[in-house]
């Protein structure tokens, strides 16, 4: 789970012996290593560019952009929660307009009206999955998507924001809503695949970065139905609408693309001098008797689930590096004298090799119950009831006859509903006063 990205994802497409994708007209110069003859010749994975530092600035206001997907509400809240209270010090705020139905050229026709008046610092874009119109790959349509999803971020851009522009994801099933849907299932993850690749080149060309949603989906799918069995559904049971699983796939590729880090912080005790320190955005309140008491102002993400479930975060983070790259709260305990011990955080305890607590432990992917599941779950309602009110406050509002007759009114009235679900949110993030006991086994 430490490997890099494309290399991570290269290994798990070699395990899988799958059959080849094709590459769209858009192909990036540089390309990872190519699979040997365990797959097709015509397989050419595009290299998904790294980024080094941090996208995010202090204070940035946050459009989270996309189709239905996106108004499903579901990355968005994970996106918006881990912003909350795994990076407080950054003070980031959010919207989400996800629109069902929606297209990059459809979203272009409203981002006036309904976004850019909200002055967005920052924007994640997800667009491809309508556009791609269920079929085989054409030049025609990739040239159509190649215009208005370019158009999109050059919009973004003279507006001032920043941009991180998103890949579609896969599909598990040929849409069955879609009368005019034509094609396999393969032939769709072509097309998608081939949108990806164009997506890479477009980011290039504009200067904004490109978080990868197909590859890590596609290969987490493929990798979960061998676990797990054919009902494991990382694009969804519909074949299009990611459960949580595939939703927190889609957020890690966004978070990572923004350059988070995932310090959230570490917690270092010395049971040969009996001290003990934590870093920025933790208190130390006491350290006595092998039992640290703290109190935090930064969370850890708390996931639940279960792993087989495609509809658990916990499942998702499985397949990605998510807790490793973004989620670490670590606990280092030096110089102990017994061979293991038991460190009891809230409800929970776990026994470690002494080496292993010297070395350090992630008590964020280790402890699933944990004294900030409480807190956690309230920020997270919050953020959920906020973007619950923007999918009303843009589609059935601004939207309405009313909103399309003054924008301007219809905005200032529905602000006036969303202020004090945003103000919960706020209220909900409370520092928390935790417990570490450490025992000799």
């Amino acid at each position: 789970m430490g490997k890099g990205q494309d290399g991570f994802m290269t290994i798990r497409f070699l395990a899988s012996g799958i059959l080849a994708l094709f590459v769209g007209s858009a192909v990036a110069e540089e390309l990872a290593l190519k699979p040997d003859d365990l797959l097709s010749a015509r397989f050419v994975p595009v290299k998904a560019p790294a980024y080094t530092g941090l996208l995010l600035q202090t204070g940035d206001r946050l459009a989270i952009i996309g189709d239905s997907i996106t108004e499903h509400k579901i990355y968005s809240r994970i996106l918006e929660t881990y912003l909350t209270v795994c990076v407080p010090e950054l003070k980031i705020t959010a919207r989400q307009f996800g629109y069902s139905g929606e297209t990059a050229e459809r979203f272009l026709q409203r981002m006036t009206n309904d976004c850019l008046r909200f002055h967005p610092t920052i924007a994640t874009l997800s667009y491809g999955m309508n556009d791609y119109k269920y079929r085989p790959y054409d030049e025609g349509n990739a040239s159509w998507y190649r215009n208005n999803y370019t158009a999109v971020a050059q919009a973004f851009k003279a507006n001032g924001a920043r941009v991180v522009m998103g890949s579609p994801g896969c599909v598990g099933k040929v849409a069955s809503w879609v009368k005019s849907a034509t094609g396999t299932v393969d032939e769709h993850n072509l097309h998608l695949y081939a949108f990806r690749n164009i997506d890479i080149e477009i980011a290039d060309q504009e200067q904004i970065r490109f978080a990868d949603v197909f590859w890590p989906m596609f290969a987490a799918g493929l990798e979960a139905r061998q676990m797990y069995g054919t009902n494991y559904a990382i694009a969804g049971q519909d074949g299009v609408h990611p459960g949580w699983a595939g939703n927190l796939i889609m957020a890690y590729a966004y978070l990572t693309a923004m350059g988070l880090g995932g310090d959230i912080g570490t917690f270092t005790v010395d049971l040969e001098v009996n001290s003990a320190t934590v870093t920025d955005g933790h208190t130390l309140d006491s350290f006595t008797n092998n039992i640290l008491t703290i109190t935090s102002r930064r969370y850890p993400f708390c996931a639940t689930g279960g792993l087989n479930d495609d509809n658990s975060i916990r499942s998702g983070m499985a397949f990605v590096p998510f807790n490793e790259s973004l989620n670490r709260l670590q606990l280092v305990v030096r110089n102990g004298k017994a061979a293991n011990y038991q460190v009891t955080w809230g409800s929970e305890t776990r026994t470690y090799p002494a080496a292993q607590l010297t070395a350090g432990v992630n008590l964020a992917a280790d402890f699933i119950t944990n004294p900030f599941s409480e807190a956690f779950g309230k920020v997270d309602e919050a953020v959920a009831k906020k973007q619950d009110y923007e999918t009303r406050q843009i589609k059935q509002m601004f939207h309405s006859p009313e909103g399309l007759a003054d924008a301007d009114a219809t905005a200032a009235l529905t602000e006036e509903v969303r202020q004090p679900l945003a103000n919960a949110i706020a209220k909900a993030f409370v520092p928390v006063t935790h417990t570490i006991r450490i025992e000799p086994e």
